[in-house]
């Protein structure tokens, strides 16, 4: 299998995130020969056009717009708030989302989420589904990877359910396939 960089995106902010500990855990349980970084997007101002149109993208948006294109694919890990993806990251979407050069067109997309629930992050994942279609992203449709109860599951940062660690795994397997398809 030919090397597979990998752009892990955490929806969530906070510090001790059940999302961001899942990219940790995806990083530790990926396929041989792939690589995942993770991008930060706390310091993104929010989508503004009018700031878009006198001052072009800001250095913050292209510099991920940028990680994007570099990357093979991407793995999105996404919370639950109010039944959805987080502002956060819907922010993220709109920046990268601009012309001339949309970087999630046929782009690989993964997606998993974590939340306290007990259905973990079923209605973000289906919502952010929507978004990433819309924008013509290539997404890996199984497993889907839905964490409840993430409180029990993660402990100081660290995913201990090895269920858990299997469906991230497979996850990871099928989107290096679609990598490995799509190169065709």
């Amino acid at each position: 299998m030919q090397p597979v960089s990998v752009l892990g995106i955490s929806g969530s902010l906070r510090k001790g995130s059940f999302n961001t500990a899942l990219l940790r855990a995806a990083a530790g349980v990926a396929p041989a020969g792939m690589s995942i970084s993770t991008a930060d997007i706390s310091q993104l101002p929010f989508y503004d056009g009018d700031l878009e149109a006198s001052a072009g993208i800001p250095a913050a948006a292209e510099a991920l717009r940028a990680r994007i294109r570099a990357a093979d694919a991407v793995l999105i890990a996404t919370p639950e708030y109010n039944g959805s993806f987080s502002g956060a990251l819907k922010n993220a979407i709109d920046w990268c989302s601009r012309a001339p050069d949309q970087v999630f067109a046929a782009k690989p997309v993964a997606i998993m989420g974590a939340s306290g629930g007990a259905l973990g992050t079923v209605r973000s994942q289906l919502h952010l589904r929507e978004v990433l279609t819309m924008l013509d992203a290539r997404l890996v449709s199984a497993p889907q990877v839905f964490v409840g109860a993430a409180h029990n599951k993660i402990e100081d940062g660290v995913l201990k359910d090895e269920p858990t660690l299997g469906f991230i795994r497979t996850l990871l397997d099928n989107l290096a396939g679609w990598v490995a398809t799509l190169r065709v």
